[in-house]
Order: structure tokens, then C-alpha cells, then sequence
């Protein structure tokens, strides 16, 4: 080192520390462009650690606790309290997710877990195996529908108390790692030993997608994860390509949202034209960034109606309000979640996480449609109750719009912000999903019709999916059967037997059987046919111009 600083011409050693200081300030004001772009509503960023005066006072006072207090402290409890309580003074979407948390609301994201690959229900105690899902390791291994699982690893589970989320911990692992279950099989007394190695089980974030007349096609979006953009073109090319398509529901009732990347590429497919402004971010340290359509549609749909909610959050109402501002479709049902913060995600050394907001979006008219959060963050929490008791789910008109500045869409029809997504029709909530026999009966629905399926498949096996959803009916014999079942488990002991509330649990009974014969696509094709959103969806649509048709109104 010292041989070689003797060689350097004089001119160079003074010139070096400039060069090298100029590198520095180029780096980081890259750096800083680049940050100022964050592309996704969810992202993940390891940067170094941010010193501050605060940082050091907090960490001397928990060495003094440590130190001094009269009693024995929980030093991450206390960390944890302290972070909760400084977020909390922020706004109700920056959050802490520990160690633990972030796996689960990473595979969330992903579309993915490591794990056995099989759907199952607890049925008194014991764990059976509603199906191997295709191609996975359990289906691989040789697990089949109906097998009751009664070890995991060294444990035996039948007859225990277990819950659904003790059954995922002890199934799920790393790829590659093996699990051994036990499982009984019909009435086979004998326990058959599985030795299943794990691998990546895809999580769909579309549910379903398939025809609802001979020119509407209907696709349920369940949240936006890093596959749900794949998962739509493979439902728009089922639908346009091999039914012939040319109208499209999106549904995204109770969508709570996810990367808003795949929301504008889904977006770029609804809209042909190239340039048209799909959203916008920004905030006080992230510059505007706008999300325009590509031009590239690869399918052409003529119209479009998006179904949302008081569930529909996020990622869905930014193509929902995308879809209202720009005059690309109509909107059905009531007013969305109104969530309109962006979210960037930073691992800590811990393997914990923070999720912060960094920037609003924005709608193409420009309005942000989060709704107030600053005077109290409990009845932010609370808002969805007091949406119900001003009746605002059952009537338009009681509505509370927050902000009352107009905006206007590419056609000039005033739309407002400060509050989610108002929707063009408005359709009020069912009333029997707040009756409470309705509510406590139905959850037994799935256990009884998986045992009774089990029992009585093979006098289906004639049926199509159209066959049944036109003539099957589900006979009082069968109800009965079901109330019976549903009593024998504690449930519905003071039902009165609701006309309401008995032809609602039918068709769901029924439903869930389409589900064991045809998959998702029977449950939706049986369940969809009665609701209320759907069928405005479908009247709408029988318009040439529904969009002239709405503004007739």
C-alpha cells in the first residue's frame, strides 16, 4: 500500500478524494430516484438502519428497567408495546408484523406456501381430507378424499380438541422437508402411514371463472397476490377464446386488496386504448408516479361491470374507481371499504417486519378515497358498525360522503371522494345475513354435506353441473336431516323454521353439494343464481350502451 501511494502522480492523489466524493453524491441521488418510485402497494425494502436522538433514549431507558426495576420485565413485550403504541399514532394501516406474522402475510402476497397440498375439514375431533389438491404431494402420495388423518409426525391428534390453525402449523414446513401422517381410511380400522415431502402449494387468488349467459362471462377475484394477473388471462382465455365472451363481471366483494401492480395490469386489459391514467401515487417523501394502460389489451371486451362492497378494500377500488372515472363500466352494489394509503414493507434484523404508508393514491379524476382516520382511530376501526346502524347497507340514500368536492369522470358525471368507491347501482345487503338462527346454523352446513356426500355420491353421478343446478332441489327429507345434524352439535335448539332463513340454508345446502360434484365453479354456478348483485349485474348489461342506460336514469 505505501509502495504504491509512492507512485501516484501528485496530481491524481489530490483528485482522487473529489472523484471518489462525486461517485458518493451520484450513488445516492440514484438512490434516492429510485426510492422516490416505489412501484408496488406492498413492496419490500432492506435498508440500513435510520439513527435518530429517539433511538438511543429508548434503548438507555430499557437498560434502566433491566436494571433497576423492582420486578422482573419481559424485555420484547415492552418493545413491542412501545411500537404499537408510536404506530398507532400514525394511521390505521402502518402496522408491526412479527417474526412469526410475516410468513403468513407473505405466502398471502405470493400466492404460495410450503406444505402437503390437501383441503380438509374437522369433523367431530377428527381431521378429514375433503381432496388432495391436484398435483400436489399429498395427491402424489396417495391421500385421498375421505381419509381421516389421526397422526402428525409424533402426535396423535384424533379426539383431541384441535382447531384449524393447530392443523395448518403441524402440516406446513420448508420445501423439501418431510411430514408423517396417519390416516384411516373408510372403515378400515388400520392406521396407513404417509411419508410426504413438502413443496410450493399455489393459493388462487381467483376463485372462479366462467359463463353466465351465452355472452357474459363472470370472474371472482378473492384478493390481489402476485399471481392474480396470470391467474385472470387464464380465465379470460378460458371464457373469450372457448365460450366466446364478450361482456365481463369482475366480482371483488370483499376483496381486501394486495399489489397494486397486478390490480393496473389487470387494468391495461379492460382498457384498449394505450396512455389512459389508471392511478396515481404520492406522498411527502415518494413523487408522483402514474400507472397508464399499456395499449396491449389481448382480448376485446365490450362491457364491463365490477361488483364491490363494504369489503372490497385497496387494490379493488383502485380498478374499480379506474373502471367509474374513465367511463370503461359500471359499478354494482355498495360503497367500497374506502382504503387509499400506500404501504411499503421493510424487514427488520429480527426476521419482523414494518409496514409503513409512504403515499395516498389517487383515482384518474384525482380523488383520494381513504376515509377520515385522524380524529379517532377506534371508530376508524369501528366505521363498518356505524355504517350499519345509519342504514346506509340498505339505503343510497343515507350514504355519508366525507368529502364533498366534486370530481368528474372522463365523461363528466360528478363522482366524490373522501370515503371509497359509491357505486352507479346501488344494491342493498341481504337482511338475512343478519339473522342469528341463519348464522348459526350455516356453519354446520359444510361438515353435513360432506358426510352425507360421502355417503350418497354415486346417486349424483348422473348429473351435469347444468342438469343439477336446473332440477335438483333439496327435498325437506334432506333438510330435516341437516337440522337434525345441526341440533346433534348444540346448534339451533330455538329455531322457529324462517321460511327466509329455511330457503336460504337450502339453496346453500345445495351449493356446497355442487361444490363435491363440480368443484368452485358448481358452488358459484348454484350460489350466484339468486343474488341480487348479480342479477342488476346481468340487467345492466342487457343494455347496448349500459353506461347511456345509468345516466338515463
Amino acid at each position: 500500500m505505501y509502495q504504491d501511494q509512492q507512485h501516484t502522480p501528485k496530481q491524481l492523489r489530490i483528485w482522487l478524494p473529489l472523484l471518489f466524493a462525486l461517485i458518493l453524491v451520484m450513488g445516492m441521488f440514484i438512490g434516492m430516484h429510485l426510492q422516490s418510485n416505489a412501484p408496488t402497494m406492498v413492496s419490500e425494502s432492506e435498508g440500513a438502519m435510520i439513527h435518530s436522538p429517539g433511538q438511543g433514549k429508548i434503548e438507555e431507558i430499557l437498560r434502566y428497567i433491566e436494571a433497576k426495576y423492582v420486578d422482573e420485565v419481559d424485555r420484547e413485550a415492552l418493545i413491542q408495546e412501545v411500537i404499537d403504541d408510536m404506530l398507532s399514532k400514525l394511521d390505521p394501516h402502518s402496522t408491526y408484523i412479527t417474526a412469526d406474522q410475516l410468513r403468513e402475510v407473505n405466502e398471502q402476497l405470493e400466492g404460495n406456501f410450503d406444505g402437503i397440498g390437501v383441503e380438509f375439514l374437522i369433523l367431530d375431533d377428527t381431521i378429514v381430507v375433503v381432496a388432495p389438491l391436484a398435483g400436489g404431494p399429498s395427491e402424489a402420495a396417495g391421500i385421498q378424499a375421505g381419509d381421516k388423518i389421526v397422526q402428525i409426525g409424533d402426535s396423535t391428534i384424533a379426539g383431541k380438541q384441535i382447531d384449524t390453525r393447530d392443523v395448518i402449523n403441524l402440516l406446513r414446513g420448508d420445501k423439501g422437508t418431510q411430514v408423517e401422517i396417519g390416516v384411516i381410511r373408510g372403515k378400515d380400522t388400520k392406521v396407513h402411514r404417509f411419508t410426504i415431502t413438502r413443496d410450493k402449494i399455489p393459493m388462487h387468488s381467483v376463485d372462479v371463472a366462467y359463463m353466465l349467459d351465452d355472452k357474459s362471462g363472470y370472474i371472482k377475484v378473492n384478493r390481489f397476490s402476485a399471481t392474480t394477473y396470470e391467474e385472470f388471462m387464464q380465465g379470460l382465455e378460458q371464457l373469450v377464446d372457448k365460450q366466446g365472451m364478450k361482456n365481463l363481471v369482475i366480482d371483488l366483494r370483499h376483496n381486501p386488496g394486495g399489489y397494486l401492480q397486478q390490480a393496473t395490469n389487470m387494468l391495461s386489459q379492460l382498457f384498449p386504448q394505450k396512455d389512459k391514467l389508471l392511478v396515481y401515487t404520492e406522498g411527502r417523501s415518494v413523487s408522483r408516479s402514474d400507472y397508464e394502460s399499456t395499449g396491449r389489451a389481448f382480448y376485446d371486451i365490450e362491457n364491463i361491470v365490477v361488483l364491490i362492497d363494504e369489503g372490497s378494500a385497496s387494490a379493488s377500488e383502485i380498478l374499480a374507481g379506474a373502471i367509474q372515472d374513465q367511463d370503461r363500466g359500471i359499478i354494482v352494489g355498495r360503497r367500497s371499504f374506502g382504503k387509499g394509503l400506500v404501504q411499503e414493507q421493510y424487514k427488520l434484523r429480527d426476521g419482523s417486519a414494518l409496514r409503513l404508508t409512504v403515499a395516498r393514491y389517487y383515482t384518474p379524476s384525482g380523488r383520494s378515497i381513504q376515509k377520515p382516520y385522524d380524529d379517532d382511530i377506534e371508530a376508524y376501526e369501528h366505521e363498518m358498525y356505524g355504517r350499519y346502524e345509519s342504514g346506509e347497507l340498505e339505503s343510497r340514500d343515507q350514504i355519508s360522503v366525507a368529502d364533498s368536492t366534486s370530481y368528474y369522470t372522463s365523461g363528466g358525471r360528478v363522482v366524490y371522494g373522501g370515503g371509497g368507491i359509491t357505486p352507479d347501482i346501488f344494491v342493498p345487503i341481504d337482511s338475512i345475513l343478519f339473522d342469528d338462527d341463519y348464522l348459526e346454523l350455516r356453519q354446520y352446513i359444510p361438515q353435513f354435506v360432506f358426510r352425507y356426500m360421502g355417503q350418497q355420491a354415486k346417486n349424483y353421478d348422473g348429473y351435469t353441473l347444468e342438469r343439477f343446478n336446473r332440477q335438483f332441489q333439496v327435498s325437506d327429507a334432506l333438510y330435516n336431516e341437516f337440522i337434525t345434524y345441526a341440533r346433534s352439535h348444540g346448534a339451533g335448539a330455538g329455531f322457529q323454521q324462517d321460511p327466509d332463513v329455511r330457503n336460504e340454508l337450502k339453496l346453500f345446502i345445495k351449493a356446497r353439494m355442487a361444490k363435491h360434484l363440480f368443484d368452485d365453479q358448481g358452488f358459484y354456478t348454484v350460489w350466484n343464481q339468486d343474488d341480487p348483485m348479480i342479477r342488476e349485474a346481468l340487467r345492466t348489461l342487457q343494455h347496448t350502451n349500459p353506461l347511456q342506460a345509468i345516466k338515463s336514469k
